[in-house]
């Protein structure tokens, strides 16, 4: 006889979420082991003591967290998502029927909030990671990523100067005053030079010089190979590379460079990792765009080791082009013996902290030269350029060279790119949602957060094999057996020492 399912809401029912979470389920999980009421005196100074009272801040993170954790970067749609999820409901301490609060609170919410709360946060979870024996701390892996702002390229408007209201009026004034009056232009040659001045700003295109964006004023125009001229931020992060851990990240502008970043990123791992059993970093792995020489300076400043290859633009030695340095007068001597001794440091024009060194010879000396055409300059004299940190290139060159230099290489590389792959494909980084570096900053850190969790929970600690008696067949196999259970029984008394 076929069946048919009727169906009646009950009036009364006695129902408990903590009765249809499974034990294993991953909010169940997480609700036993995170524990966020440090919250409450963190974020007690953003709150007065009148008024309404408003969302509950543990609430509020646990909600935070479920948008990474479930890779939503709408605020609107967690609120949405939290409402049909009974393991969350049971995570956020709710009740079937219990309003969630509204979206436009977590907005609000995470304005008022400093960086510090979320920066607490994740060093709460990092401290779960490193209790749990998973951390090591000793090498640590540095890369960064760009992650698209939530502004467009076409919404920039162009800089304006503002200058005093006074100095300006007296300078009318008198500009007023002592210039003739000229005679206007055509009217037709006027609008061909402004619409050829156009054309040529349209054809150029902005610039973070010329331009800027009204709605997030700290997003950067920059690009990488293979990604389009968009507004950016730049995430900073580390990762241990004996678990794949995240132990630092923090967003900067994007079009800050990663070798003027690494000074700034080196105390703040520190201190990620200080203040538990967990070994003090011992060593930094990164790419050849964290090089230089102020960048080598912030590792030997914080006693640590580097495995950066160096710039492809530095050169280590001139022997190619026929010249040979001379380390006792600080010169070169070429092929022809003419010396170019040293004569003054430049800053880089694109760079003015990078400072460079300058040799040059005589006009006298390269005058009868048979070499001069193809190797002097206009003025008639030959001009090298080292740079000032030439040694401490030098040092790092050695290391990246040496057997375990090229075995970082390859560890670092497979370590922090994948894991820069999960945060932006599964933990709501591929987009900034927010507007400002310290909300992109609070984004990325959340995002951090989430990742560590799920990997901290996927976690299962390996089982130690029992050792298995061997078998052996035969006469040999009943004579073993045999010996086996009389030494059990009858134990061997030690040999007597002398």
């Amino acid at each position: 006889m076929q069946g048919k399912k009727a169906h009646q809401e009950s009036l009364f029912i006695q129902f408990q979420l903590s009765d249809h979470v499974p034990a294993d389920n991953f909010y169940r999980r997480l609700k036993g082991i995170l524990d966020l009421d440090f919250l409450y005196q963190t974020t007690s100074k953003y709150y007065g003591k009148e008024g309404q009272k408003s969302i509950d801040p543990v609430v509020f993170m646990k909600l935070m967290l479920v948008g990474y954790l479930e890779n939503i970067n709408s605020d609107r749609r967690i609120i949405a998502s939290s409402g049909m999820r009974m393991d969350i409901l049971y995570f956020l301490g709710y009740s079937l029927g219990e309003e969630l609060p509204w979206h436009s609170t977590l907005s609000r919410t995470r304005k008022l909030f400093g960086e510090q709360v979320f920066l607490e946060l994740f060093k709460q979870v990092l401290k779960l990671c490193i209790d749990k024996g998973l951390i090591s701390g000793k090498r640590q892996a540095v890369d960064s990523a760009l992650i698209p702002a939530n502004a467009s390229k076409h919404s920039m408007v162009e800089r304006m100067v503002m200058e005093d209201a006074s100095v300006f009026s007296r300078e009318l004034n008198d500009n007023i005053e002592k210039e003739p009056v000229k005679p206007e232009a055509p009217k037709e040659n006027n609008e061909d030079n402004n619409k050829n001045d156009q054309e040529k700003k349209d054809k150029k295109g902005p610039t973070n010089q010329t331009h800027y964006s009204p709605s997030d004023p700290d997003s950067r125009l920059t690009t990488k190979p293979g990604k389009p001229m968009k507004l950016y931020y730049r995430a900073q992060m580390s990762v241990d590379t004996a678990s794949h851990f995240i132990t630092y990240i923090q967003a900067f502008k994007g079009n800050q460079t990663d070798n003027s970043s690494l000074p700034a990123i080196l105390p703040q791992l520190i201190a990620n990792l200080s203040g538990s059993h967990v070994s003090r970093p011992e060593e930094i792995l990164a790419d050849t765009g964290y090089s230089s020489g102020k960048a080598i300076r912030a590792l030997t400043a914080n006693n640590l080791k580097g495995y950066i290859p160096n710039p492809g633009r530095y050169k280590s030695s001139r022997e190619d082009e026929g010249f040979i340095y001379d380390d006792q007068y600080d010169r070169y001597v070429c092929l022809m013996g003419v010396e170019l001794p040293f004569r003054r440091i430049e800053s880089a024009h694109d760079e003015p902290t990078v400072y460079k060194k300058i040799y040059e010879s005589n006009i006298s000396d390269c005058k009868n030269c048979p070499f001069k055409e193809i190797c002097a300059n206009k003025k008639g004299f030959k001009k090298l350029v080292d740079s000032a940190d030439k040694p401490l290139y030098e040092y790092m060159r050695k290391r990246v060279e040496s057997p375990k230099g090229k075995q970082m290489k390859s560890l670092r590389s497979s370590t922090v790119e994948p894991v820069f792959g999960s945060l932006i494909n599964y933990t709501g980084l591929r987009r900034i949602n927010t507007k400002g570096l310290k909300q992109a900053n609070k984004g990325m850190l959340m995002a951090a957060v989430a990742y560590n969790i799920k990997k901290l929970l996927a976690h299962k600690p390996k089982k130690i094999k029992e050792l298995k008696m061997p078998v052996i067949k035969g006469i040999n196999g009943l004579l073993y057996r045999l010996f086996s259970s009389f030494i059990r029984h009858y134990p061997l008394n030690p040999i007597p020492s002398f």
